[in-house]
């Protein structure tokens, strides 16, 4: 059964038109369904925020919970949660698996604070959720990353003994039968756990986020999709139907700001994730041992990614595979799947037993994909009142919440470790200009594959695949060395 033909995610749109909803938005928007208010005519505002996903949401409640007086508004292209927010895996993951590049490009004392407060936005959003009834689902039951076979062996363990060499390290080694026993799978043959992560319904958690905010007093457009930007003393936010003049602008258009504003179109390579999720099976769920929220992934270069969820589904996911011309959003990132079967054998060798169950959605979306893998943040043009932060490169669930820590302190203008951080300093290097990109992702995409596939079968990649699977070391889930 395809996500065309399941009836939850076949949805109306406002103008009465079909779309194609992924299925946590589907499923978040059956229990409350969304009455989108848009801007007509013209307004103020203290703050304006463009874009209603997650940095959007957590940028405006952390606004309000600092100063309660700001008049904060939220304008929004489509629903909250319609872009990134409400499409991904609903893994919820840190950058402790990225010390090195955080090492790198911050230096020791940076790198230690970020993976730390990376690790406490997961407990942070979880108490969040609980403190204001948003019933998202949170399980916060840890990660595993694994190996699947003999070349992934070992690739944590340089990272694993960075963290711990330096006394902040959350990961331990677990054998094979225990990685079994967890991850619900015998193609495993070695793991890392750490507690400090796990996993969420995404459509369920912006859908509440945007509840809490407009209780909090901002106010949200819906269906108000941005027409220009005037960078002028006092910007404004200019809309198909009205207009905010507003004090300051937060960008919060994550994949969007590519083709937004020309400075940015070699910031980020605009690629798709691709999801499927089964019809609910509880009985064999606990049978195959994933009863819980942990988020499971190997350790190739675009991941194999899954986890269970509450009512008896398990959803698989990889990244890297539709990549986008000049950073265009594709009609196919608001579509199903186009890997579906691909995803479906994946899913297959992972758990057998699960062979005949049915699908209950394929569905994918557009991924920023930065040249170093972190998001990155700052003035747009050096305007002291225009900020910006995008790149979040496929695990944006947990470190958004630190988006908005960073957003919000740059608009209430304090001097603190967010603001002074290397994050804030715009992007940290640039993509080649296309045809370049394009043709370059294309041909290390698929080095990247006959390398893997390689590996699966115990064959020695060739050195080419080797070489050109290099230029994506940013690309993964963790820092190999």
């Amino acid at each position: 059964m395809t996500a065309a033909a399941h009836p939850s995610v076949a949805q109306l749109s406002t103008s009465g038109q079909a779309t194609h909803l992924p299925f946590w938005l589907a499923q978040a928007l059956a229990q409350e369904p969304a009455q989108p208010r848009p801007l007509q005519g013209e307004t103020t505002a203290d703050v304006c925020i463009v874009g209603g996903g997650f940095t959007g949401l957590w940028t405006a409640i952390q606004l309000k919970q600092a100063r309660p007086d700001l008049d904060v508004v939220i304008v929004e292209k489509g629903l909250c949660g319609s872009g990134a927010s409400g499409r991904n895996g609903g893994c919820l993951l840190t950058w402790s698996t990225r010390f090195f590049t955080l090492l790198r490009l911050f230096g020791e004392t940076e790198a230690c604070r970020l993976v730390k407060a990376s690790e406490d936005a997961v407990y942070q959003i979880a108490n969040f959720c609980c403190e204001h009834a948003i019933e998202a689902q949170v399980r916060v039951d840890g990660t595993l990353y694994t190996a699947t076979n003999e070349a992934q062996k070992g690739a944590m363990q340089p990272v694993m003994a960075a963290l711990a060499a330096r006394g902040i390290s959350s990961w331990a080694p677990w054998g094979r039968d225990e990685v079994q026993r967890h991850a619900g799978s015998a193609l495993h043959e070695e793991g890392c756990f750490s507690p400090a992560a796990g996993s969420v319904q995404p459509g369920l958690l912006v859908r509440g986020l945007a509840r809490v905010a407009r209780q909090m007093g901002v106010r949200i457009y819906e269906n108000t999709p941005m027409s220009k930007l005037v960078e002028s003393e006092q910007p404004q936010v200019l809309t198909t139907q009205g207009r905010v003049a507003a004090g300051q602008v937060v960008l919060a258009m994550n994949a969007w700001m590519a083709t937004s504003f020309s400075q940015f179109s070699r910031s980020i390579a605009v690629v798709s994730s691709d999801m499927i999720i089964t019809e609910p099976r509880q009985c064999l769920l606990e049978h195959t041992g994933l009863e819980h929220g942990t988020a499971v992934m190997d350790s190739r270069t675009f991941v194999y990614y899954y986890r269970s969820t509450p009512d008896g589904r398990i959803m698989l996911g990889k990244g890297g595979n539709t990549f986008a011309y000049g950073g265009q959003m594709l009609p196919s990132f608001d579509q199903p799947s186009a890997y579906e079967g691909q995803l479906q054998e994946a899913l297959r060798a992972f758990f057998p037993a699960w062979r005949d169950v049915p699908l209950a959605a394929s569905w994918n979306g557009a991924s920023d994909r930065s040249v170093t893998g972190l998001p990155f943040f700052g003035r747009l043009n050096n305007h002291p009142r225009i900020f910006y932060g995008f790149g979040y490169s496929g695990n944006g669930v947990g470190p958004s919440y630190m988006g908005g820590q960073i957003l919000s302190s740059l608009v209430l203008g304090l001097d603190n470790d967010w603001t002074r951080s290397g994050l804030v300093g715009g992007p940290l290097g640039h993509f080649p200009p296309e045809p370049v990109r394009w043709l370059g992702s294309l041909m290390v995409r698929n080095a990247i594959r006959r390398k893997e596939l390689a590996q699966d079968l115990g064959l020695r990649p060739r050195r080419l695949d080797n070489w050109l699977a290099e230029f994506a070391g940013a690309a993964g889930k963790t820092d190999k060395r």
